[in-house]
């Protein structure tokens, strides 16, 4: 995507102002997306992004520019500009090293490009989707069906000598459904996605998926409104771990570490979560949603225990953050596009498998809540603090699971609920979602499997 000659001599111009480390990342990234609504084709895109980044050190700061124009003579334009804003008076640094470029393995095998793929197939698919949900109940009033995948081409090149090339691949597939009453509207959702080609829908039963959906939709219709306060609740595997993610782990990324906005900031080796609780970031996952090769730094991606066994075990480091802590990178920098500075962030982040039955753990539960199916919510970094609504939620009576009850929130701390976790079961499951953070936006896979928390408030409308 750059010739080595051009990129030597960018990243020397871009020292020229003192700075002490420089890197490039180039991007090619072909997008392509089908939405449909009620079942009927709305809008077929296609489209390409491209252009260049460029990060300067200087100490335990940064400076950042970017341009689409990857000509010799515009990226030493822009180089230069960005090195005029260090000013650093002992002047600049010659480079004088070879490109030695990093060899890894591909661990995300790709059959078909999503570009390349049968558009009359992916309309099938998404009215498969569309249909099933119809078909389930009367109640169902609207389908909205997605498919949407990209292939992303980077080249990381930085004063290091590093010289390292990437295809990133991903697919995915949504689904909502919209069930209706003279007062009320409920939606249920899916949106399944994998670091794969178009062969990603040849996985999925659309039938299944779309039945899911209505099956949400029109059961959370009918329901009454959850009542308030604090009880045991039981969280289930997969999008349950959308709780960890928010409220635990963008605390353990080093973005918010190293300025000490974090509540977990000085605790490494100490206990913060129950000895049930062992938590991973894993981009090394094959095919999974948030995994990669290597990081947007050029860092192979790795296997980080964040928590064993309650005890802080490792945060989520990329190269400039680190710098700050006096810690290595930990593979974890990842940004949306050549248009965001990289930082540190998540990849598949999860709740590893403990020994308890899901059976088991909601027979032990007299009354609280069974929140099935997590939704979207807010989080307070330095405090842990968060506010997350519940799509799906059962109250469970004597033992058992029973009336389906709208409305609930799940609000608490993170680190107390880390702590208050005392049931962990072993049927871990992940689930797909989009980021938004100081790099923009990024595809990261939540998981989990069913936990218990002995005491949360649950805010209800009851």
């Amino acid at each position: 995507m750059l010739n080595k000659n051009i990129a030597h001599n960018a990243l020397e111009t871009a020292l020229s102002g003192g700075g002490d480390f420089a890197e490039l990342f180039v991007e090619n990234k072909e997008e392509t997306s089908v939405s449909m609504l009620n079942g009927l084709v709305e809008n077929a895109l296609w489209g390409v992004s491209y252009g260049c980044g460029i990060r300067i050190f200087n100490g335990l700061g940064a400076v950042y520019a970017y341009t689409n124009d990857t000509s010799e003579k515009n990226l030493i334009r822009v180089a230069k500009e960005a090195a005029a804003a260090v000013k650093n008076v002992r002047g600049g640094n010659e480079i004088t090293f070879d490109f030695d470029k990093l060899i890894y393995r591909n661990i995300h095998p790709i059959k078909i490009l999503p570009g390349n793929g049968n558009k009359r197939l992916i309309t099938e698919k998404l009215r498969q989707g569309s249909d099933s949900a119809f078909d389930y109940s009367q109640k169902i009033t609207q389908t909205s069906c997605g498919f949407s995948g990209y292939s992303q081409d980077v080249l990381i090149a930085n004063s290091d000598g590093l010289w390292v090339e990437d295809r990133r691949v991903r697919t995915r597939v949504s689904i909502s459904a919209v069930a209706s009453s003279m007062n009320e509207k409920q939606t249920g959702f899916a949106g399944p996605g994998a670091h794969m080609g178009f062969e990603f829908l040849d996985t999925l039963d659309m039938n299944a998926i779309g039945v899911d959906c209505a099956r949400i939709a029109a059961t959370m219709l009918k329901a009454e409104l959850c009542p308030g306060g604090k009880m045991p609740v039981i969280i289930d595997n997969a999008f349950g771990g959308v709780i960890f993610h928010e409220a635990c782990g963008h605390s353990l990324e080093a973005a918010s570490v190293a300025i000490k906005s974090s509540v977990f900031s000085d605790c490494l080796g100490e206990k913060i979560a129950s000895d049930k609780v062992t938590a991973i970031d894993d981009g090394t996952v094959p095919n999974a949603w948030g995994s990669l090769n290597i990081d947007d730094e050029g860092a192979k991606t790795r296997k980080n225990i964040l928590i064993e066994n309650g005890v802080l075990k490792s945060f989520l480091i990329d190269r400039l953050n680190g710098l700050k802590m006096g810690m290595e990178s930990t593979g974890s920098s990842r940004r949306e596009s050549y248009k965001y500075a990289p930082t540190s962030r998540m990849t598949n982040t999860y709740i590893a498998n403990g020994a308890d039955k899901l059976d088991d753990i909601i027979s032990d539960t007299e009354y609280g809540l069974y929140a099935k199916k997590m939704g979207g919510g807010s989080v307070q970094p330095a405090t842990g603090e968060f506010n997350f609504a519940v799509t799906e939620a059962y109250l469970i009576r004597e033992g058992k699971i029973a009336e389906p009850v709208r409305g609930a929130t799940l609000i608490g701390k993170g680190s107390e609920v880390l702590m208050n976790i005392d049931r962990v079961s072993d049927n871990l499951a992940h689930g797909q979602g989009i980021c938004g953070a100081l790099s923009g936006s990024i595809p990261t896979n939540v998981g989990q499997p069913t936990i218990r928390v002995k005491e949360l408030t649950v805010g209800g409308r009851k």
